[in-house]
């Protein structure tokens, strides 16, 4: 049932920075909506992301119609919900929570995010040999789109060696044999050797975050015969994309992906079509750089 006003939200840690709130209200007051965005930041509440189960019941008791869930809780929620979409069931990992009926069922606007971004900001890139960093939620989704947009191949690459093979066997079970693998981080050399001139790197993890600065990998591993498309949105210029762009790298930031996977949140929140268009012209504005294009 349409309403006129709507009560959402973003758990996750370290989320102080996120534009999520701004995204949602803009878009909802130019279609005559009121919409209130909250931030439950597991930092600021001082609890562990194992307590998602709770916010999610205290949520949904306070009459929110809809979450967003964010690092380190997309794998973690799964279990406290009532209901799946096929695509977030597939994937194990869930951005997205609706309040319908009674029930909280997850969504993964993830996947149609980063696919959105990446074919608007890197559209002629070769995808025969892709090495992702980070198995975790957000490496789900982009591993999930990356194949759907034809990646030959993705080398899932995660310091936790079991969460990268996992992440691989569920690929290879929806997208075929072959399709995907798990490496350990000790092969990065190699691997993105063998991605120069027919792949790149998709990077997946929390590093280059507000909260997490740095890099994923040693500078010395990135050279122009590779593309570089980051998840991270902020801040928009992480250190990674500095560092490939010196090194004659095409490079796609995350803030694209950002507003796309906010327009279909948008979507499932409140039964209107969002102006996509519109929500990533709001992001460019509010991060005051070009968004989700080569640089």
């Amino acid at each position: 049932m349409l309403k006129d006003s709507y009560l959402v939200g973003l758990i996750g840690s370290g989320i102080g920075p996120s534009l999520s709130p701004a995204l949602h209200e803009r878009e909802a007051g130019r279609q005559g909506l009121r919409c209130l965005y909250r931030l439950l930041d597991l930092d600021t509440i001082g609890v562990p992301p194992e307590a998602v189960g709770e916010l999610l019941r205290a949520a949904r008791l306070l009459g929110f119609d809809g979450l967003n869930i964010t690092h380190p809780c997309k794998r973690l929620v799964v279990e406290h919900l009532d209901a799946l979409d096929p695509r977030a069931e597939a994937l194990g990992a869930v951005n997205t929570v609706v309040f319908e009926g009674g029930r909280a069922v997850g969504h993964n606007t993830d996947v149609t995010g980063f696919a959105a971004a990446f074919a608007r900001g890197l559209p002629d890139a070769p995808l025969e040999r892709v090495v992702q960093l980070g198995a975790g939620g957000a490496g789900a989704a982009v591993a999930h789109a990356t194949l759907t947009l034809g990646a030959e191949r993705v080398t899932v690459v995660d310091a936790l060696p079991e969460r990268a093979a996992d992440l691989a066997a569920a690929l290879n079970r929806s997208f075929g044999p072959g399709r995907a693998a798990a490496a350990p981080p000790d092969r990065l050399p190699e691997l993105l050797g063998a991605a120069d001139g027919h792949g790149g790197l998709v990077h997946a993890t929390p590093t280059g975050m507000a909260a997490h600065p740095g890099l994923p990998l040693p500078a010395g591993l990135l050279h122009p015969g590779l593309w570089v498309a980051e998840v991270v949105y902020r801040p928009l210029e992480t250190e990674l994309l500095r560092t490939a762009r010196a090194a004659g790298c095409a490079t796609l930031d995350g803030g694209g992906m950002a507003a796309f996977q906010a327009a279909d949140a948008f979507r499932l929140f409140t039964g209107r079509e969002p102006d996509s268009a519109r929500m990533l012209a709001d992001l460019t504005e509010l991060t005051d750089g070009a968004v989700g294009a080569p640089k």
